[in-house]
């Protein structure tokens, strides 16, 4: 496939994508087409970025329901400030 990719945000995944790959070759010295792990291994590695994956899903979705729940009280407090002007 020699389609030339003209979406922003594809081109914008693609660059990270390269970014994570020359990353994980000067961490670990390999890239993905290594033969030293089991399919057992990827498996693991794989649920294991899962997992920290749902962890951040949960860290940010606590950070959205403060930001939304300060965001009501303080349209709350500026509905009852105006109510009593």
């Amino acid at each position: 496939m020699n389609q030339e990719v003209t979406d922003k945000i594809v081109l914008s995944v693609m660059a990270k994508y390269a970014e994570r790959s020359a990353t994980g070759l000067k961490k670990y010295g390999t890239t993905l087409d290594r033969g030293d792990l089991t399919i057992f291994d990827w498996v693991n590695h794989a649920q294991e970025e899962a997992m920290d994956f749902t962890l951040y899903l949960e860290r940010i979705r606590k950070e959205i329901s403060l930001e939304k729940a300060k965001s009501y009280s303080e349209g709350y407090r500026e509905a009852i400030t105006k109510r009593t002007k």
